[in-house]
């Protein structure tokens, strides 16, 4: 989609205080050790045996030091449009330390997101569970009413410390659910408040400071009860910003570890609206940068929800001047690009930290986003209806994992935002995660090309966007307009979706078989309440002769004994 790198329109070099060289990290691209080989060697998988009897906190503090358990950090960014980065040749987007990143681990070109909103992304991201079967289609909300897992408690099972620190946007009420699953919980905002929608902790960190009535990152204070979609540089600097707040917080719980294993969440907040970057990011792009190439794109061909989000955009009603059209969408273009900026220079602060402690050479460190956003792109502003674009369902995924993944490695195979709790369970050499419906993805890390899936999924409660092979479908039932309306594209010859070809008759084979394909997977991903264990001493619970009974050992045990009564 895009060609070119980027260009600073500053100094990158002051700003970020690069280093000259990249730091060399450990490839395997020749002569790479098998994972198994790689956690047999560094005592992983003597260290994880150990957690299963006893106490799995006194081992993990006794683990000798060749035994030492890989750390996980999670950084997260909220509305980051995978395309606009360095690394996929973004001509305006400056991120020197994702690309730094890039360039030394493994990054996924067709990762996709679960949602196209934060808390059922989220929520999926943390317990590896499609919204299907976790329930959550919405912001905030009760937590769940059942034990419903996530990567912290079983981590925090084995004997690692855990924590999220920043924009954490689960359900949570009457109490959030991950209160009982980390060591520490610092959410920087609370969302049933009133603005300037700030959690206590980091309200009162500002007000200690004098800075509570310049906190601009949820709300502009000078525009109260209207409308957010604007951009400006923050009235806060950037050591004190959402950002900055996240990762001193961050960089303090890893800090006061010790020699036991961390798995930590680095939520940032932005790029998400308000577009309010410190005025050193929004000074690297130009008052005259160009806007996204798509902003007048015809419309006709796309769903009318998508159209109406178009014509929103046309009538907006800005609220600084010049309120012109092209000059609002390029005041929010301009703070999303420098907003990408911070979120990029807040990664290379925790890079630093780990670099200088030592922890680099046995951390997990991955990038990734809840989902992406549109910011003008297609002419939409924001992210909804987000299901109809790559823009937002397609999100940035790199990781750095020490001893497996080769450096620059690019991979093109489809990953989901679930597969990142199974996949980092097994690099640290932990049992499973039983309830998950991701998949291992490290093989793929090392530099593997089998793929792990044949389709990724973002859904809605009714409609629902496919990716398989060139192909982009998105079904909408026909209660929703009226008339049967969808959208397919080839984004293979097609990468602007400018061609809708759901009604093209020399296609319909082809959404046929994608509507047959999204069926499918419901199907087989589709989890159910009464999942028991079998009898003490059997593997397998035939309580009805005619395959009534509901087991642990799922829909596929039964398929094997050709019990295909009620499956």
């Amino acid at each position: 989609m895009y060609s070119g790198m980027p260009q600073a329109h500053g100094n990158l070099e002051t700003i970020f205080g690069e280093r000259e060289e990249l730091r060399k990290e450990r490839s395997v691209m020749k002569n790479r050790m098998a994972r198994r080989e790689f956690l047999q060697r560094s005592g992983i998988g003597t260290a994880a045996a150990a957690f299963s009897v006893g106490n799995p906190l006194r081992a993990a503090d006794e683990a000798a030091p060749g035994s030492r358990r890989l750390n996980v950090v999670h950084v997260i960014a909220d509305q980051h449009q995978a395309a606009c980065t360095g690394y996929e040749g973004h001509p305006q987007a400056i991120t020197p330390n994702l690309n730094r990143l890039a360039a030394s681990g493994t990054r996924f070109t067709r990762a996709y997101t679960q949602n196209p909103i934060c808390t059922p992304s989220r929520t999926s991201i943390l317990s590896g569970q499609y919204c299907h079967n976790h329930g959550y289609f919405g912001l905030n909300g009760p937590a769940p009413p059942y034990n419903l897992p996530s990567f912290f408690s079983h981590f925090r099972a084995y004997g690692y410390r855990t924590a999220a620190f920043g924009k954490i946007h689960t359900p949570d009420q009457p109490r959030n659910w991950l209160a009982d699953h980390c060591d520490s919980l610092g959410d920087c905002y609370a969302y049933q408040s009133k603005p300037p929608y700030l959690s206590e902790e980091y309200a009162r960190y500002l007000a200690q400071r004098g800075l509570l009535e310049k906190e601009d990152s949820a709300a502009l204070p000078e525009f109260p009860g209207a409308q957010q979609h604007e951009g400006r540089p923050s009235l806060l600097p950037y050591e004190h910003s959402v950002e900055g707040w996240t990762v001193q917080k961050a960089i303090q719980f890893m800090d006061s570890s010790g020699n036991r294993p961390f798995c930590v969440q680095v939520s940032l907040p932005r790029p998400h609206e308000c577009y309010t970057p410190d005025q050193r990011f929004w000074d690297m792009y130009p008052d005259d940068l160009s806007l996204p190439a798509t902003l007048y794109n015809d419309a006709s061909h796309r769903p009318p929800h998508f159209q109406r989000m178009v014509q929103s955009l046309k009538k907006m009603k800005w609220l600084i001047e010049p309120k012109t059209f092209e000059a609002g969408c390029r005041r929010v273009w301009h703070g999303y690009l420098g907003c990408i900026t911070q979120v990029d220079y807040a990664l290379g602060q925790v890079m630093e930290y780990l670099e200088k402690t030592g922890k680099a050479d046995h951390t997990v460190l991955i990038y990734g986003s809840d989902h992406g956003a549109y910011e003008g792109t297609f002419g939409v502003p924001e992210k909804a209806p987000g299901i109809c674009s790559e823009a937002v369902c397609r999100v940035p995924s790199i990781w750095r994992v020490p001893g497996i993944t080769p450096a620059g490695h690019v991979c093109h195979e489809f990953m989901e935002n679930i597969d990142i709790a199974p996949t980092i369970a097994a690099l640290c050499g932990l049992p499973a995660m039983e309830t998950t419906d991701g998949k291992d993805l490290s093989d793929l890390l090392a530099g593997g090309n089998q793929p792990v899936r044949e389709v990724a999924v973002t859904e809605n409660p009714w409609s629902k966007a496919l990716r398989w092979g060139p192909w982009r479908f998105v079904h909408y039932p026909m209660e929703m307009f009226g008339s049967d309306v969808g959208e397919l594209y080839d984004l293979e010859k097609d990468p602007l979706e400018t061609q809708n070809l759901y009604h093209d008759s020399a296609h319909q084979d082809t959404v046929h078989q994608c509507r047959r394909r999204l069926f499918e997977w419901l199907a087989r991903t589709t989890r159910f309440a009464t999942a028991w264990p079998p009898p003490a001493g059997k593997e397998f619970s035939a309580t009805v002769e005619d395959g009534k009974e509901t087991n642990k050992l799922g829909v596929e045990e039964r398929l094997r004994r050709g019990q295909l009564n009620y499956i």
